[in-house]
């Protein structure tokens, strides 16, 4: 049984297929219910079309097709019905990419763009500590001068 939730998110989903089930003047026909498993076992959601000759409404032959595929009716509107069934094939391929999506990825992934920008600042950092270390070396060369200045008036005194 599905959810409010479940069922609005695949009537969402089924706004974008295609019709691809119709059923006629036969009404629900071993045929039909045939091709409703085939469908929903390779899609899990199907959308199909009640023709105007059909005797049958729409929410019928949602009905019947439920009942004999065992899938879910998601929504009636119109002459259109959509059902879903869940496959047991795309459950297991869905697992497989689950699984694949889990295992460690050996390729380091880089963005060059991040790696030019940590270049750049780690080379601006560099010339920053060198301008600052000349810096600090000529303020201490000054600073020697001075005291041999102040030395040398002392000794003139």
């Amino acid at each position: 049984m599905l959810t409010s939730k479940q069922r609005a998110e695949l009537r969402a989903q089924a706004n974008g297929l295609d019709t691809t089930l119709m059923v006629g003047k036969g009404g629900v026909t071993e045929q039909v219910v045939a091709e409703a498993e085939t469908q929903l076992e390779a899609r899990e959601l199907v959308k199909g079309r009640v023709l105007e000759s059909a005797l049958m409404s729409a929410r019928e032959v949602l009905d019947a097709l439920c009942e004999a595929t065992g899938g879910e009716g998601i929504s009636t509107v119109g002459s259109k019905f959509v059902i879903y069934r869940e496959s047991e094939r795309l459950k297991l391929e869905r697992r497989q990419v689950g699984r694949a999506k889990i295992a460690p990825i050996s390729v380091a992934k880089s963005n060059p763009v991040r790696k030019g920008a940590q270049a750049r600042r780690k080379a601006a950092r560099a010339e920053r500590e060198r301008r600052n270390e000349f810096f600090r070396q000529s303020a201490i060369e000054k600073s020697i001068e001075r005291e041999k200045e102040k030395a040398k008036r002392r000794e003139e005194r």
